[in-house]
């Protein structure tokens, strides 16, 4: 009688297993990540940060996504999401050294992940020396780490988020290389999510080939079992949907991901968008 009890049970989890296979539910240890351009504070309408702030709050809100990479966001827009989304705390630091410039500001779901270790560093001969620039371009540019730990599953990983300079390819190049160099720092066996505003289109510049091929990461757009929406251009800087394939805006990743979807998020309310790039995000399991 155990026997067949037994039995019984086994074979009602392999059907049960077997209904959520064919589902295509996405298992409860995957997470989302998102890159998301801010777009910078401005007062000016009519795309001005009160403007943009409750479309950007509802985005957020509808997407969930369980860490985001910002970039552009000045102190007190990050102060303002900040406030807005409370199930998140953030990390980060001002370009131009403590609440000074734009931030690479990590936000990240709390309840979810633990921080176990993060820092800086600058896109330039000097990456130790902070609002330092190197490449003759003009904005200090930079990477903020956060070595994670997901409590759902005790698994750690790194999380790395970047901007890279939009008017000079050579700076472009130069700090790929770097980037490059500060992941081989990192210890080999955990994995490592890089993602970011690139200002290069993807497959079409060098700096994704340099990424891609020197540290074997791969673009989750490309890895993904599900691609949501349409593929657009993710700068659209304000003028809407524009079809086409210029990504400038990435998710890459090395370690043991599976990819279940990705999407770029063109959300809008009454023809206000939250920022002038489209996020990016990407649903991951650590395998």
């Amino acid at each position: 009688m155990l026997l067949s009890m037994r039995s019984l049970l086994l074979c009602l989890f392999a059907l049960a297993t077997t209904i959520w296979l064919q589902s295509g539910e996405i298992p409860t240890s995957a997470f989302k990540v998102m890159t998301f351009n801010l777009r910078f504070a401005s007062d000016e309408p009519p795309n001005s940060w009160p403007e943009r702030r409750p479309v950007m709050q509802e985005c957020l809100k509808l997407t969930q996504p369980d860490i985001i990479g910002t970039q552009e966001g000045v102190y007190r827009q990050i102060k303002d999401l900040a406030h807005d989304l409370p199930v998140y705390d953030w990390i980060g630091l001002g370009r131009d050294g403590g609440s000074k410039g734009e931030f690479m500001a990590v936000f990240y779901k709390k309840e979810r992940f633990e921080p176990l270790a993060f820092d800086h560093f600058w896109l330039s001969d000097t990456p130790d020396l902070i609002a330092s620039t190197t490449w003759g371009n003009s904005n200090r540019r930079m990477v903020t780490w956060v070595q994670f730990r997901d409590r759902a599953t005790k698994k750690e990983f790194y999380f790395l988020n970047t901007h890279l300079d939009h008017q000079i390819q050579e700076a472009r190049i130069k700090s790929a290389h770097l980037i490059n160099k500060k992941i081989s720092e990192f210890p080999p066996a955990l994995p490592l999510i890089l993602l970011g505003d690139f200002n290069a289109s993807a497959g079409k510049n060098e700096v994704y080939d340099l990424l891609l091929k020197e540290q074997q990461l791969v673009d989750s757009w490309s890895a993904a079992t599900m691609r949501h929406g349409e593929m657009v251009h993710t700068f659209h800087g304000y003028r809407g949907i524009k079809k086409g394939d210029d990504r400038i805006d990435w998710i890459l990743f090395r370690g043991p991901f599976t990819v279940h979807s990705t999407e770029i998020v063109t959300f809008s309310k009454n023809a206000q968008f939250p920022s002038d790039h489209f996020p990016v995000i990407a649903e991951l399991e650590l395998k």
